[in-house]
């Protein structure tokens, strides 16, 4: 009975895999290379918000098993970011205040972006990048370019069934060649 509590599903699986498609993106070079975005470990939180925000947007429009599934994604993040601050040396008395901030940190950009992505116009994305992802510095040029990207992820994520994603299968644009279409 009490070995169903550790025995691993499919489901599990799938949502390692997603998750880890989901990091990798977030930590593509150029990014921080052309994007401008701070290759700080803020930064690459951000990064990693912001992708995980757009596919959880992406499956909260489903039926109830591709949201657990979404559910199971945010609770994986959640133990990662978990696993890495212990790797990072902060003491397990900080860890749950921390985790606390990025939750709420988390929650606050999935709102703000969905927001921003529902606005017709540009300018409410572009404003959020620049403040959750860039810290509010340097000019606007990069998030608006980063917001460019995010609206083509969007529209990517939205072509994708969602068997894919119960399945693991998961794509976002190459953000280098929106550069270079740009």
């Amino acid at each position: 009975m009490i070995s169903r509590l550790f025995r691993r599903t499919p489901e599990d699986a799938n949502i390692t895999v997603l998750y880890g498609m989901i990091v990798a993106q977030a930590r593509r070079p150029t990014f921080y290379q052309e994007y401008g975005v701070p290759d700080t470990v803020n930064g690459r939180l951000e990064m990693v918000m912001l992708h995980a925000v757009l596919f959880l947007r992406r499956v909260g429009e489903q039926d109830e098993a591709v949201r657990a599934l979404g559910q199971g994604l945010f609770d994986h993040f959640c133990r990662d970011m978990d696993a890495n601050m212990r790797e990072m040396g902060v003491g397990d008395l900080a860890v749950p205040k921390k985790m606390r901030r990025i939750g709420e940190a988390f929650y606050g950009r999935q709102s703000v972006y969905r927001t921003a992505l529902a606005a017709p116009e540009a300018e409410p994305l572009v404003a959020a990048l620049h403040r959750n992802v860039y810290a509010g510095e340097g000019a606007v040029g990069g998030a608006g370019r980063l917001a460019d990207y995010v609206r083509e992820a969007v529209r990517v994520l939205d072509m994708q069934s969602a068997d894919g994603f119960m399945r693991g299968t998961l794509q976002f644009p190459d953000p280098a060649a929106l550069l270079v279409q740009a």
